[in-house]
């Protein structure tokens, strides 16, 4: 299917993880794919995997922010997805006791000011063409809470969450739609990273997931690319979920 043909969509922190993997899922839909990263090497890369356009950006930076967003509907004429994605979760995060005041604040920066500096550039793009998608990436964690805590984390998904439903309200009736993907677990190399080192830290969270596994990078990006395309046209304000279950889960299969 090509639902995004010929739509201008930006990816923040396309680099890698669930932004490369929507980044070639959108390709793959039509749309021609701006990839906004920090990261040259790796933007670069998936750029050009998919016949994009590359711009670097500091999505903590209110004027490269806006410089990218001015770039793009320059050079395009329209915005038509933004894919607000970028995102970081450190280990110096930690529960609240041990967390510090620098560790708690670069959290917030680049989680939750980054999606907030996004969506105040690109909506008055989207008000001139009467219509656009946003997808802000939150996370299941923003709606179920953990013991094995990552404090700071957690507090900018939650606040990217309630951003994101009251700019889907606000926006609503001038064409724009804002919503919230929610990932579970997913198995990019982060979490690998993470879990190779500590197999049990590993278990005890696939143990809450009904289906048994961690997400993939290619099932979020399907998720996203429905919430660009008109197939979600009456989907606004909404906390989307692809989690594997582990939301709506008490006790889990043996």
């Amino acid at each position: 299917m090509e639902r995004l043909k010929d739509r201008i969509a930006t990816i923040t922190g396309g680099g890698s993880g669930i932004g490369r993997a929507t980044a070639i899922r959108f390709a793959q839909e039509g749309a021609k794919v701006v990839i906004a990263d920090l990261d040259e090497v790796n933007g670069r890369k998936v750029a050009d995997e998919v016949k994009g356009h590359f711009i670097k950006c500091n999505v903590t930076d209110k004027q490269s922010v806006d410089g990218m967003f001015k770039e793009v509907y320059e050079k395009f004429g329209s915005i038509d997805i933004a894919f607000n994605n970028a995102g970081i979760s450190p280990p110096e995060d930690d529960s609240i006791l041990i967390t510090e005041l620098e560790a708690w604040d670069k959290v917030q920066l680049v989680n939750l000011t980054s999606v907030y500096l996004c969506c105040k550039a690109v909506i008055p793009y989207m008000q001139k063409q009467g219509k656009g998608s946003i997808i802000n990436t939150a996370s299941f964690v923003a709606t179920l809470a953990a013991a094995t805590s990552q404090i700071s984390y957690t507090a900018s998904k939650g606040g990217v969450l309630a951003m994101t439903r009251e700019l889907g309200v606000q926006f609503a009736r001038e064409g724009i739609r804002v919503n919230a993907l929610s990932p579970g677990p997913v198995n990019t190399p982060l979490l690998q990273e993470l879990f190779a080192k500590d197999p049990e830290r590993a278990q005890r969270r696939l143990v809450h997931i009904p289906m048994g596994r961690f997400g993939e990078a290619e099932e979020l990006a399907a998720a996203v690319a429905f919430l660009a395309s008109d197939d979600s046209s009456f989907i606004t304000a909404a906390n989307f979920l692809v989690d594997g279950g582990i939301t709506g889960a008490y006790v889990t299969p043996l």
